[in-house]
């Protein structure tokens, strides 16, 4: 079995017509992604509006959902600010998270060596098991094959990718040449069945809000 198992949903924020975090409404969708088949949750994610979530948002929506289901949590707790990030990811942990999901530095473009710096900071700022979340689409730049590896082989806590790069012939290679446990995730839900084919050990996914496991 997978760490946090084969079917993750990257789980919607809901808010209210005000515009409000609706938390009741967070509970529930959790409960029932839970109930529905689902092995884990991705939330405050890019999915889940994390880059205009407030950090008290943030975390109030980390505390609920761990309250309300009994699968694995993983709190989206980065940003293109390593600081800030450190800072989340230490909050995440206090409030029972299961794991971390680290996405690349958005927008700023940082070269590979300020990534590798970036996620080992991270890494270094919790106990919890990381994620990395590779969509350079978003980002505007790619974690190298040769740094996932890097951060797969030395960074003891880095467990895991969201791969939603784009390129399942790569994605193969980092499977092929990853250590033993370090596991890999589709991050598209146009790729999964190719992504299936390369060798990764589940999704995370949107699509899986609404089409049962």
């Amino acid at each position: 079995m997978a760490r946090f198992g084969r079917v993750l949903s990257a789980m919607i924020t809901p808010f209210g017509a005000d515009g409000a975090l609706d938390l009741d409404e967070a509970r529930r969708l959790a409960r029932w992604l839970q109930d529905h088949g689902h092995d884990g949750l991705v939330i405050a994610g890019t999915t889940g509006e994390s880059p205009v979530l407030t950090d008290d948002e943030r975390m109030s929506l980390v505390a609920a959902v761990v309250e309300a289901v009994t699968i694995p949590v993983v709190a989206g707790t980065c940003t293109n600010d390593t600081a800030h990030s450190l800072h989340l990811t230490a909050e995440a942990e206090r409030l029972g998270a299961a794991g971390i999901l680290a996405v690349t530095p958005y927008y700023n473009r940082p070269s590979q060596a300020g990534i590798d710096a970036h996620m080992r900071a991270i890494a270094g700022a919790s106990r919890l098991p990381v994620m990395l979340y590779d969509i350079p689409v978003r980002s505007g730049r790619k974690i190298s094959s040769a740094l996932l590896l890097k951060l797969a082989r030395e960074v003891k806590n880095v467990v895991a990718l969201k791969d939603a790069a784009g390129n399942p012939g790569e994605t193969a290679v980092v499977i092929a040449n990853a250590p033993d446990g370090f596991e890999v995730y589709s991050g598209d839900d146009g790729l999964t069945l190719p992504l299936l084919a390369s060798g990764i050990v589940g999704t995370v996914g949107v699509a899986t809000h609404w089409t049962a496991p």
